[in-house]
């Protein structure tokens, strides 16, 4: 067996920025245990798992070092970034991928890369027991809910950075994760966030495409806006250019091969 897998940092222009994400492609589907192990093993927030679809395009499934997850976006940046460089897709294709989240689809667009992605809008909802208390961010300014997390609007960009969040307490939510925003005051950006999920089994997300799918329609409203420049402050950072495209979210990012290797 020799299975080409890589690292690939993702929604980053150089190495070590980003969010690290693991690409294994293979030549047919693989069993569900071996790829959690394998992503076990990577020991990043998700690994991809390509293989060629019967129809055409790529079966494309992602894992965290515990659970199989059913949208994920860095990792799809990562693996239409694989494709491409490694030859496998022409430069000029786009890369179709078929999911637990329906067809998702990437296109190259100059150094950039927009993948096509479902909203994922969230709707106004009472905090659970113990999650502000866990997050530790004051009085929130919005509190809503979506298919798989919670998003928390706080004060300001500051507050944001601040997020101290008791991540044994918060794996006690039943939620994939949990979104904290704000409007941003950085140069260049229109908000702001931070993505927590210690419940499947990533403390704290670098940088999380799929998070961008509930906020590009949040911030879209609220700022009155189509296009905009999201940036995720965790300690790597990431920048996501979303665009609002009807029931869909158009997401960019850059990415950057970090290692190549070899399954024995």
């Amino acid at each position: 067996m020799s299975i080409p897998i890589f690292t690939v940092d993702a929604f980053a222009d150089r190495m070590f920025a980003g969010n690290p994400a693991g690409v294994c492609l293979l030549d047919q589907a693989a069993e569900a245990p071996w790829m959690q192990d394998v992503a076990r093993e990577m020991n990043l927030s998700e690994t991809a798992f390509l293989a060629p679809h019967p129809g055409g395009g790529f079966d494309l499934r992602w894992f965290t070092p515990a659970v199989e997850v059913d949208l994920c976006g860095h990792a799809t940046l990562a693996s239409a970034h694989v494709l491409w460089e490694s030859g496998t897709l022409d430069a000029h294709e786009a890369a179709s991928f078929h999911t637990r989240s329906g067809v998702l689809s990437a296109s190259r667009r100059g150094r950039w890369i927009e993948l096509d992605f479902p909203a994922k809008e969230e709707r106004s909802a009472a905090a659970p027991a113990g999650l502000l208390e866990a997050l530790g961010v004051g009085e929130p300014a919005h509190v809503g809910r979506n298919a798989f997390d919670y998003l928390i609007e706080v004060a300001s960009e500051d507050a944001v950075r601040a997020a101290k969040p008791d991540l044994a307490k918060l794996a006690a939510i039943e939620a994939r994760g949990v979104i904290v925003t704000s409007r941003a005051v950085s140069d260049g950006y229109d908000f702001v966030s931070r993505f927590f999920a210690p419940r499947t089994g990533v403390p704290e997300d670098p940088v999380t495409g799929s998070a961008h799918c509930a906020l590009a329609p949040y911030w879209g409203k609220k700022l009155g806006k189509t296009e905009m420049v999201g940036r995720q402050l965790s300690a790597r950072g990431g920048t996501v250019r979303v665009r609002l495209k009807g029931d869909r979210v158009m997401l960019g990012g850059q990415a950057v091969t970090v290692l190549r290797g070899v399954l024995v």
